[in-house]
């Protein structure tokens, strides 16, 4: 069976649903196919048990505003997290007033933000950083307290039995979220297959060809084995781990050198509704010396299908799979020529991680429980039970100078004629999608960016607001946004 399209998206994720839904609306004669391995769409990184689903816009993420060697707080990585995600939550909103998403209370929700910290040296950080974030308009609501009685107002469980006079500080945004993506990205292919975008479930991409100006995909179904070939002018790889695999059988040069290196995590959930009814905001403290920011502890409120748990954690840990339903060789299988010298150097400069990781491995639960203690010091052990996370593939990239470093956070990686294009690396990820299909069509589409810019300044300006080139400041974004997702 052959089928031929205008887009080929891999992966049934937030990314490329994301990136599907824009092309709709820009596009709307173009013929789209998402092809997935599994029987359906968001069971992988965008599922809502196998991601922190903060809706993250850095308001209590500390790893986003770092300490530099004069004690000041850097928060211009803050600041971009934040814009993008307001770009998320526009696009949302233009989809609601459009009717193309039902009630948003279906995937988005309100729930405070908060950062915790303990001990003299990470009160005067996050004292530093409030004073440097609060006079920016997308951070202007943050409160800042050191008085354990205002902090147990807003995070009971976070003070009741812990001992008087220790040293502790919190900042809360009230207007933080939660985002459940897995329902997002269900609702979102629900009204693409009503569009006539085609999914393909249960079909696994073994080779991916370029001949004549159109890729060839060659895929084999799940159960069976039964080939079959889809011809696509675009090809996107948003399939979490697997891109760099995908990206690496495609060929294409600007993929020499990348590296992946996984990291797996293990929560703990309460489903108690005792518990679950005391704790409506989402707590994020500090990772541990030599942790890797998918790791910073957070004691975390989250409601997935409609039900109401919390999270601790995530535990980091290595496992060498690619994908939380991937192959123990995956770390092996995309060992090339081209990416061993990276990777080598990352093994060797970021050894402590390695050793980090592998010790999160082998702890006990009682480590595990005393990390929940200093969250929430009145937990109940029988409340809480293990929860896989996500698993999380970290990007390494060829450098001149150290032949390869680790990096954290996203990247798009693209072919130099732009008919490929794959994204590498995790958090903050889902919340960001929209800003990074947006960085996907201005690289890949040049010929026809500045046509649709049109329709995408109506989209990301939206109505309602008081400047006369139709341009929105911060703080009409929230509002705009807030009103019309209900938040």
């Amino acid at each position: 069976m052959k089928t031929e399209v205008d887009v080929a998206l891999i992966g049934a994720g937030i990314m490329s649903v994301t990136l599907a839904t824009l092309l709709r609306e820009l596009e709307p004669s173009w013929r789209i196919v998402i092809i997935e391995k599994l029987p359906d769409v968001a069971l992988e990184s965008s599922n809502g048990w196998n991601n922190a689903g903060t809706g993250h816009s850095a308001l209590c993420e500390l790893n986003y505003t770092p300490e530099q060697p004069d004690g000041s707080v850097a928060i211009d990585k803050a600041v971009q997290i934040n814009e993008q995600f307001q770009l998320s939550r526009q696009f949302w909103s233009w989809l609601v007033e459009l009717g193309q998403l039902p009630d948003p209370s279906q995937f988005i929700r309100r729930s405070p933000h908060i950062s915790l910290v303990f001990g003299e040296k990470n009160v005067q950080f996050l004292r530093a950083r409030y004073e440097a974030l609060k006079e920016h308009p997308l951070f202007s609501t943050m409160e800042y307290s050191e008085n354990p009685v205002e902090i147990g107002s807003w995070a009971p469980l976070t003070i009741d039995g812990r001992l008087k006079g220790e040293s502790i500080a919190a900042t809360r945004v009230v207007e933080g979220t939660d985002v459940d993506f897995g329902a997002l990205t269900s609702l979102l292919s629900e009204r693409l297959e009503e569009s006539g975008v085609t999914f393909l479930f249960e079909k696994r991409v073994t080779k991916l060809k370029k001949t004549s100006g159109a890729w060839h995909l060659h895929l084999r179904d799940e159960v069976g084995s039964t080939p079959s070939e889809v011809t696509a002018r675009f090809v996107f790889v948003g399939a979490g781990g697997a891109a760099l695999p995908l990206l690496q059988k495609s060929g294409i040069r600007e993929i020499r050198g990348y590296g992946g290196f996984p990291v797996s995590g293990e929560w703990l959930k309460c489903d108690n509704p005792d518990v679950v009814s005391q704790h409506t905001s989402k707590v994020y403290g500090m990772a541990e010396l030599g942790a890797p920011p998918m790791s910073v502890p957070h004691l975390d409120a989250r409601i997935v299908d409609g039900k109401r748990s919390l999270l601790f954690g995530p535990y980091a840990g290595f496992r060498p799979k690619f994908l939380k339903t991937g192959s123990w060789f995956d770390l092996f299988a995309s060992l090339r020529w081209h990416n061993l010298l990276p990777m080598i150097s990352v093994a060797l400069q970021d050894f402590g991680l390695l050793k980090y990781l592998i010790s999160e491995v082998f702890a006990t639960r009682q480590r595990q429980l005393e990390a929940l203690y200093r969250f929430y010091p009145g937990a109940n052990p029988e409340d809480w039970k293990p929860e896989v996370a996500g698993q999380r593939v970290q990007i390494i990239k060829p450098d001149r100078k150290k032949l390869g470093v680790l990096q954290f956070g996203t990247e798009v990686v693209a072919s130099l004629d732009g008919s490929i294009a794959g994204l590498l690396g995790a958090s903050p990820g889902a919340s960001t999608a929209t800003a990074i299909m947006l960085e996907v069509l201005d690289r890949c589409f040049p010929s026809r960016i500045e046509r649709w810019r049109v329709l995408l300044n109506r989209i990301f300006a939206p109505s309602g607001s008081d400047h006369a080139d139709g341009l929105t400041s911060p703080r009409d974004s929230l509002r705009y946004t807030a009103r019309v997702l209900k938040i």
